[in-house]
This record gives C-alpha cells, sequence and structure tokens, in this order.
C-alpha cells in the first residue's frame, strides 16, 4: 500500500466513526459533528479540520448543497473503493472514475440532440470487442505453450467456442474506428451482421440505425467524437460491477430529460429497498414482468453476490418481459454489461399475451417484483378478456380503461408460486384507496389476506413525478404471527435531499436499513409502524392508505414555563433599557 493513501491514526479513527454512521450516504457538517463529539468527544472546532483532510487525502468529496449554496455535502469514499483504485492503478486498470469520466464526456457531447441510447449501444460494442480480444490473447498463448505453431495458434484462438460472443475480424472495434469516413455504415452493418451470428442478440443490438442517427452533419460529427472518446481506454480489464454501474449511470443521468418524455427509471435505491425486503436467495426464480432496463433483475442478482457469493448468485433464475423493443434492447445489453448469464427476457405485452407460461397458465416464480407503469389506461374488461389465461389471472375482478394498477398486481400475484411466493410492486398511492372497480378487486385481495405490507414512500423520489408512491409486498404463504394482519409503514418522511437533482429527494442507506427492520420486525412503532386487523380494515372500508393506520408523531419539545417566563421576563428589561437608553441619546441630539 502506498503512503499517500494511507491516513494518520487520529484521522483514520474518525474517518471509521462516520463512515460506521453514514457509509455512502451523503452528509452535512453539523450532522458529522454530533457522531465525532458524541462517539469520541471531539470538540465542534475540530470537525472542519478533520473533513478537510479527508479531502485533501482523497478520501471523502465535496459538494455544494442544493438547499443552501453557502453549506456543504460531504460523502465518505469506502476504503474497498480507495484501496481498488490504488491496485487498479498499479495494474493498469480502470477505475470507476475513469469510467464514470469518459461517460461525463460522451454525454456533454450529445447534450439533449440525439438520443442517449447511442452512447449505450458503443459502450457495449467496445466491451465485447476489447474482450474478445484479451480472450483471444489468453487462448492464443495458452495454444502457444501447448506447442501448436503460431498460424495455428492464432486459428485456434480464433475459435467461437473461447469467447462469449462470434465477433468477425472486420467488426471489431479498431477496425471500425480507422475507416473515418464510412462510420455510420461499418457500425450499422457491424450491428446486424453480430446479431446474426449471435442469436442471443438478435433484435438487441441490430435495432440501431447508426445511419439514420447520422443523418445530418452535425450527427456525424457527434459520432466521429464518440467513437475517439470511446477509442482512449480499453475496457476488457474493467470489472464488471464497475461497468455495469457505469451504464447504470448513464440511465440515471438522462432519467430527469426522458422522464418528460414518457420514459420510466425507477431510482435503485428504491429497487434495492424492495428487493432487500423479498430477499431473493439462491436457487430462487425472480420475475420482473415489467423488466425495462432490467435493475429490478440485476439488485436481485447483486444482493444474493453480496450475501452469498458469486457462485450462489449464478444459481439466480431471473426472467423479465419488456413491452417495448428498444428498452428490452437496452436492458439485454445492461445484463451482459453487468456479466450476468443467467436471465432470459422477453418482448410482449404481459397484461394481454405473458411469455412465460407453464401447462395451462402462468409460470409461477418464488419472486415477483415491479415497477409497472402507473396508471396506464387501455386495459378495460373487454381487452384483458382478449388475453392469455384471464380468468386466472384477473379472478378478483377486472379494472376500469383509466387505470391497470391492479391488473398488474393481479397479474403478479397469479404469477408467484402457493409455498414461497412473495410479490411487491411499486404502485402509485392512490391505487390504495380509490372506488369503483379498484375497490371491489382490492378489498377481495384483503380478504383473501394475501397482503402483508403497505410502505408509503416519500414524495420527489422518482423522476417522471412528485407523487409519494407506496409498495405493496404480498405473501402467498404467511407466517402464523402475520396472518390476519397488514403491517403499514409510513416512511414518507424517510429520506435525504438528492444530491445530483435538486428538486427530487432520495432514499439513503440509513432510510433503507431503517424500512426493512421494521418489516421484520412486524409490530407498531411510535405511529412510523402500525400492525391492524383485517378487522379494522374492513371497519375503514377496505382502505389501505397508510396515513390512515400510520402517523409519526413529531417530537414535542419539553418545556420549562418558569423557565421560559423568566427569559421573556429578561428580555423585556433588556428592551426597556435599551428604548430608555435610546430616548436619552436623541434628548442629547436634539
Amino acid at each position: 500500500m502506498s503512503d499517500n493513501i494511507k491516513l494518520p491514526k487520529w484521522l483514520e479513527g474518525r474517518y471509521d466513526k462516520l463512515y460506521k454512521s453514514f457509509k455512502d450516504a451523503s452528509f452535512r457538517m453539523d450532522e458529522a459533528s454530533k457522531v465525532l463529539q458524541k462517539e469520541l468527544g471531539s470538540s465542534k472546532n475540530e470537525v472542519p479540520a478533520v473533513l478537510s483532510e479527508l479531502r485533501k487525502a482523497g478520501w471523502i468529496t465535496v459538494e455544494m448543497d442544493p438547499v443552501d449554496a453557502r453549506k456543504r455535502i460531504y460523502t465518505l469514499k469506502s476504503k474497498e473503493s480507495i484501496y481498488e483504485k490504488e491496485l487498479s492503478f498499479k495494474k493498469g486498470k480502470l477505475t470507476r472514475s475513469d469510467i464514470e469520466a469518459i461517460l461525463k464526456k460522451a454525454a456533454d457531447l450529445i447534450r439533449t440532440r440525439v438520443d442517449y441510447k447511442f452512447i449505450l449501444v458503443l459502450l457495449f460494442l467496445k466491451q465485447i470487442s476489447d474482450k474478445w480480444d484479451m480472450e483471444y490473447k489468453r487462448a492464443y498463448e495458452e495454444a502457444i505453450e501447448d506447442g501448436l505453431s503460431e498460424e495455428d495458434a492464432a486459428e485456434e484462438a480464433s475459435q467461437p467456442s473461447f469467447h462469449d460472443f462470434d465477433l468477425p475480424e472486420e467488426y471489431h472495434w479498431e477496425e471500425l474506428r480507422s475507416d473515418v469516413e464510412n462510420l455510420p455504415e461499418n457500425f450499422s452493418n457491424a450491428l446486424k451482421t453480430i446479431a446474426e451470428r449471435n442469436p442471443q442478440l438478435k433484435d438487441v443490438i441490430d435495432t440501431f440505425d447508426f445511419v439514420q442517427f447520422t443523418s445530418s452533419r452535425e450527427n456525424a460529427e457527434i459520432l466521429r467524437q464518440l467513437v475517439e472518446l470511446f477509442s482512449e481506454k480499453k475496457l476488457h480489464h474493467v470489472d464488471p460491477d464497475i461497468l455495469g454501474d457505469s451504464y447504470e449511470w448513464i440511465l440515471r443521468y438522462f432519467a430527469p430529460l426522458k422522464a418528460k418524455e414518457g420514459e420510466v427509471y425507477t431510482p435503485r435505491e428504491v429497487i434495492k429497498l424492495l428487493v432487500e425486503i423479498l430477499d431473493p436467495k439462491p436457487g430462487e426464480s425472480v420475475y420482473d414482468p415489467a423488466s425495462a432496463s432490467n435493475g429490478m433483475l440485476i439488485v436481485s442478482y447483486n444482493h444474493v453476490k453480496e450475501n452469498y457469493g458469486k457462485e450462489a448468485a449464478e444459481k439466480l433464475f431471473l426472467f423479465g418481459q419488456e413491452v417495448n423493443q428498444k428498452t428490452l434492447a437496452l436492458g439485454t445489453m445492461n445484463l451482459y454489461i453487468h456479466d450476468i448469464k443467467n436471465a432470459q427476457t422477453v418482448m410482449g405485452d404481459t397484461l394481454l399475451y405473458p411469455k412465460f407460461k407453464e401447462g395451462d397458465g402462468v409460470k409461477p416464480f418464488d419472486v415477483v417484483i415491479a415497477n409497472p407503469p402507473w396508471n396506464l389506461d387501455g386495459f378495460p374488461e373487454e381487452t384483458l378478456k382478449k388475453g392469455d389465461f384471464w380468468r386466472e389471472r384477473f379472478s378478483y375482478g377486472f379494472v376500469t380503461k383509466q387505470s391497470a394498477d391492479w391488473a398488474w398486481i393481479q397479474h403478479m400475484l397469479s404469477s408467484a408460486k402457493d409455498d414461497t411466493g412473495r410479490v411487491g410492486v411499486i404502485i402509485d398511492s392512490g391505487a390504495l384507496f380509490r372506488g369503483g372497480k379498484e375497490k371491489k378487486i382490492r378489498t377481495g385481495i384483503v380478504k383473501s389476506d394475501r397482503i402483508e405490507t403497505v410502505i408509503l414512500l416519500p414524495e420527489k423520489l422518482f423522476y417522471n413525478t412528485s407523487a409519494p408512491g407506496a409498495i405493496i409486498i404480498l405473501n402467498k404463504n404467511k407466517t402464523e404471527e402475520r396472518k390476519g394482519k397488514v403491517l403499514f409503514i409510513n416512511a414518507s418522511e424517510e429520506f435525504k435531499r438528492h444530491r445530483e437533482v435538486r428538486k427530487l429527494n432520495r432514499l439513503e442507506e440509513m432510510n433503507i436499513s431503517k424500512i426493512v427492520k421494521y418489516y421484520h420486525k412486524f409490530d407498531d412503532d411510535d405511529g412510523f409502524a402500525s400492525v391492524v386487523s383485517l378487522d379494522e380494515i374492513k371497519e375503514n372500508d377496505y382502505n389501505l392508505n397508510v396515513e390512515r393506520y400510520a402517523f409519526p408523531q413529531e417530537e414535542v419539545e419539553d418545556i420549562d414555563i418558569a423557565q421560559e417566563w423568566s427569559e421573556l421576563k429578561e428580555l423585556e428589561d433588556e428592551q426597556q433599557s435599551l428604548e430608555e437608553r435610546i430616548e436619552g441619546y436623541l434628548k442629547e441630539v436634539l
């Protein structure tokens, strides 16, 4: 370990206390002061020096507070990321910040002029090309060691069995970029040919047309600059987690803009909350019927990987269905970038034509998880009856034409296994209490004792709406102590201001941990959480509005009336004395 990343013992001790409290969550100076004063007895004056030294050492990032520009927001870097960067530097590997720096330049190049998805497909093509080169080099060297001639070793190393993808030589990245005049045609041909030779990429990368992309001279120049930008570094040694997070960075970066066009991006911390509650395990199956960029599947995979190891994560079976072809393509590339191969994603309208079938119905899964489009219109009874397995899937009733929320929930519930099936859905909070046909469906599901937990989320978490949203957890096999009851959690105040998007909030690690803790605790707690019987819900006309059952009590400060009166009297005496002095000054002047 080089000396330049070591911290003095006194500073490392303070870093450890801060990291234990905040981890990767942002915090302000006053919050750091409370921690250090409580844990170490540090003086308030010492805290700015601690934060300054950590900044100089590169162990903390500092940004302006979006709420108050006079203040700063701090975020600690983990020791793992510091050491990873040092090790990567020694090995010539790219770090997370290296990749994000490239992507920030790419985002700045396109701004809002062209579709950001072309950045993602270029990143994908560059990565599989660089990885092919690495696989070739490894296979070639092994063949030489086995005694093959250089010519035979080259032929051997080019065999598809040594590579994830069949990549023709003329469509390797360096070959493509060398012909600057014909970049659009070459990239479009490359995508089509690679898709033809790799069935798993059919209707994925070949859905992007660089010829159409460069129909204007300005876009042609943007493509040239993007290609040169991505050519600066090799991506074959980049850890899949880092590269995957970078892919996600692009999705997140453009989410505010694309939200105005109807695209939905689910913040990953909201997905993490949902996954930690559902807790998928090795050997189980996870299904997202509205999979989009496959964030739910990726976070589920990472959850198992972090808790049980990579080998166990490979035994998690992932399934997703998405109606939009371009979105499905982005999601498929996202899985490959994350090096997740145990996933099956398909295109289709889930509400009408679910693609995962078993026998005479839908295939059942251990975990069903989704953030379906809220209040999707166009799925009344006559439409749903044209779809597959409608009797089995919509047994509680049909929704109105204006909102398919409870159609999604019914489909997800019917897709869960009877013994291990857990369902987690992010939904418009209005679905919890709206009347009419939705109330009829909600009533039936409550009576069947399938709903385990309802969580009210904070407002302004999502890019496309300021509405708070809610999470409903359904369980096909409740434990005895949870039967006949529903846990309501009011997490409306569990948030921090978003560091990057001023008008948004976000869930931090401490918020997620608190909500998950109370989910497992399944008990009443000062209005934050409330366990309610089905009888009480019935008395409330099957209204699931969380604020009807759980309403956190505001902390009331104890007031010493005698002391307050005494202090008020002192202030009045001071004011009277001041007025008399001013009056005296005025008499002297006049």
